[in-house]
């Protein structure tokens, strides 16, 4: 068989959350670390890759045997849902991650606000000189709200249920890990809600269809 699912939601940032963009061409007194952003709007933005990567990583952390396991030797069920460059045994994903857009500009305005970034100010002290070296990172805040679509490639009726409950497994360790970088600093908690399944080529019959939304029941 052949379909395609669309996986649909929000993902929300309960703590300011940096994912890094270029700098290369910063004017002088610009932040040091800026967000990545959507050329278009402006706006901040998660790369589909970002997520992805992340997702993969925490998989791996629970499934291989050790983290230092190279990404095309992961766990068979890993490798079945994200892919594998392995030559001779290449396997392409069944996932397709989009770049996720800001979807909240307008009730983040409704609550007096006219930027959705933050710039966090830190210093990393030297514990011999004392010196500190200061610098700006560009965040974007809490309770921005960003548009989640991932497309699933349904091509084995017997392992589309457990390949959406490893996905939906990695979403609920991603809400207990963080989203880009300074994590152990407290960036990047987020939260997936609103998680919905929707056939947009081919036929999934309604029993399969149902278990594999119910294995988003806890999103």
């Amino acid at each position: 068989m052949f379909a395609k699912v669309e996986i649909t939601g929000t993902l929300e940032v309960l703590t300011g959350m940096h994912i890094g963009g270029s700098s290369a061409f910063a004017a002088i007194g610009a932040v040091d670390s800026p967000i990545v952003r959507d050329t278009l709007s402006d706006m901040p933005m998660i790369p589909g890759s970002s997520l992805k990567g992340k997702l993969r990583t925490l998989l791996a952390q629970k499934y291989n045997e050790s983290i230092f396991t190279p990404c095309d030797d992961d766990a068979p069920e890993i490798l079945r849902l994200f892919g594998s460059a392995k030559p001779g045994a290449i396997k392409r994903s069944r996932l397709l991650f989009r770049d996720m857009a800001l979807t909240n500009m307008e009730e983040l305005r409704g609550y007096g606000l006219h930027s959705a970034t933050e710039v966090k100010f830190e210093n990393s002290i030297n514990r011999v000189s004392a010196m500190a070296n200061p610098r700006q990172i560009e965040r974007a805040i809490r309770g921005t709200k960003f548009a989640l679509n991932i497309v699933y490639d349904m091509q084995n009726e017997t392992e589309a249920a457990a390949d959406m409950k490893l996905l939906a497994e990695a979403m609920q360790l991603l809400e207990f890990d963080y989203l880009g970088g300074h994590g152990s600093r407290g960036y990047g908690k987020v939260k997936i809600s609103g998680i919905q399944l929707r056939p947009v080529v081919g036929e999934v019959s309604d029993a399969l269809l149902e278990q594999c939304r119910a294995a988003f029941k806890g999103v």
